[in-house]
């Protein structure tokens, strides 16, 4: 989000970076932290682990549930079909 276009306070062209960033790194670092947690209990099984990984094409985030062995993709939400579908409807829209 661009908060120079909003804030009347800004002198230049380059106004400070807000201090949301530090705020979304520590908060990339528990979700990550909790992933690894979820992991080593093997909630998901001794073979499998749960993955959180942005599509590429929606730019939306994912989770799958992975055998760590053959790298197939046990489980996803949203599933496949429906980031096809947004995927879709972004570029016919």
């Amino acid at each position: 989000m661009d908060l120079t276009a909003i804030n009347s306070n800004a002198t230049g062209a380059h106004a400070p970076a807000p201090a949301v960033t530090a705020d979304k790194t520590a908060e990339k670092r528990e979700v990550v932290q909790a992933v690894r947690a979820v992991n080593g209990t093997e909630m998901f099984g001794a073979e499998n682990e749960l993955r959180f990984q942005k599509d590429p094409e929606t730019n939306r985030f994912v989770v799958r549930v992975i055998n760590k062995k053959t790298r197939e993709v046990l489980s996803q939400v949203p599933e496949e079909v429906v980031l096809r579908l947004a995927e879709d409807i972004k570029t016919t829209g």
